[in-house]
């Protein structure tokens, strides 16, 4: 997945990207309000990590701009503001769950995959699709039961298709999700596409093209 951390405190946000990032999480950080506006009127995420306190602006304004746009992107504020009154204010504004500093790193894991899942409309961690498995919490992906030993860009690049299969994956998300916000080659994705293809090759599985859209995982037919 793909994670938004909203924290200027640098040793809390190094010790969230340290802890999500192993996950099989790309990790994205701001510490200024601007920066992160700006992000997420030009990107996508799957959750938002939020803190209230930002040197330029407070986190609730954030999220209240977010869900006036019609952005419901699940959201977790991380705050020292343990006062009920700030908590209500937050779940009104539009968060999906609040979590008070100091917290414990495991219970922040357990927080953010609930969410994660439930975004997803999922029972469980596990992204399925014929004989494909990822799960997400253990960053481990099997191929008719067997382990399939992937480099970590092509897990991420395997979660995102298998989170939308049965549909078209855009390539830019593709590309923000593999890259960040660097510079992109221009046929880096497609080299990542090609070695994953031939992992999947006899498993009843293909990845389709879709010239100028993007890329769709799907199960192949008879």
């Amino acid at each position: 997945m793909r994670l938004l951390v909203v924290e200027d405190d640098p040793l809390i946000a190094r010790s969230l990207h340290q802890a999500l990032t192993p996950l099989g999480n790309t990790v994205e950080g701001f510490a200024r309000h601007a920066e992160a506006s700006a992000a997420l009127r030009h990107d996508s995420f799957d959750l938002i990590l939020l803190d209230l306190g930002l040197p330029d602006g407070d986190g609730l304004t954030l999220l209240g701009e977010l869900r006036e746009r019609g952005d419901t992107t699940p959201v977790l504020i991380l705050t020292a503001r343990d006062g009920i009154d700030d908590r209500v204010r937050g779940l009104d504004l539009g968060a999906d769950d609040y979590l008070a500093k100091p917290f414990s790193l495991a219970e922040l894991e357990a927080r953010v995959r609930a969410l994660l899942r439930r975004s997803q409309q999922r029972s469980d961690n596990r992204l399925r699709l014929g004989a494909l498995c990822f799960d997400p919490a253990l960053g481990l992906a099997t191929l008719h039961d067997e382990p399939l030993e992937l480099p970590r860009r092509e897990l991420c690049l395997l979660e995102d298709l298998l989170l939308h299969a049965g549909s078209i994956t855009p390539r830019e998300m593709l590309e923000n999700r593999l890259f960040g916000f660097g510079e992109v080659g221009s046929n880096a994705l497609e080299v990542y596409i090609s070695r994953l293809r031939k992992r999947l090759k006899d498993s009843g599985l293909r990845i389709r093209t879709f010239r100028g859209l993007g890329y769709r995982l799907e199960e192949e037919r008879e």
